[in-house]
C-alpha cells in the first residue's frame, strides 16, 4: 500500500517493520484520543507526547529510551481514562519491539 508521508511516498512495507507497527499504533492512540469527549488535566501531554512518538517513527529509527519515556508520560497523561487502553497498550506493544534498554555500566 502506497502512502503519501510529508513529501515522500513511502511503502508499508518498506523499512523496518517495528517502525510502521509504531506508526499505526500511535496514529489510532492519536484518533481515538482526538475524538474522546472528555477533558483531563493531562491531555495536552498526551497529545504532545503522541506527536513526539509519531515523529520519532517517521524518522525511521527512533531511540529507545526516549520511546519508553513518552510511552510514560502518555501512559501517566491517560491515566484511567478506560476507553483508550486498548489503543494505549497497542502503542506500548509497538514500543516493546524495540527491545529491553542495555544496563547502566559501571
Amino acid at each position: 500500500m502506497l502512502r503519501s508521508v510529508g513529501q515522500r511516498a513511502v511503502t508499508e512495507s518498506s523499512g523496518d517493520p517495528r517502525v510502521a507497527e509504531l506508526r499505526a499504533a500511535v496514529s489510532r492512540l492519536r484518533r481515538q484520543l482526538a475524538a474522546h469527549p472528555g477533558e483531563f488535566p493531562d491531555r495536552a501531554i498526551a497529545e504532545d507526547e503522541l506527536a513526539a512518538l509519531a515523529a520519532m517513527a517517521a524518522q525511521g529509527d527512533p531511540e529507545p529510551r526516549r520511546l519508553r519515556r513518552s510511552l510514560l508520560l502518555v501512559a501517566g497523561a491517560i491515566g484511567s481514562v478506560s476507553s483508550l487502553t486498548v489503543a494505549l497498550a497497542g502503542v506500548r506493544g509497538a514500543v516493546e519491539l524495540f527491545g529491553e534498554p542495555p544496563l547502566p555500566s559501571g
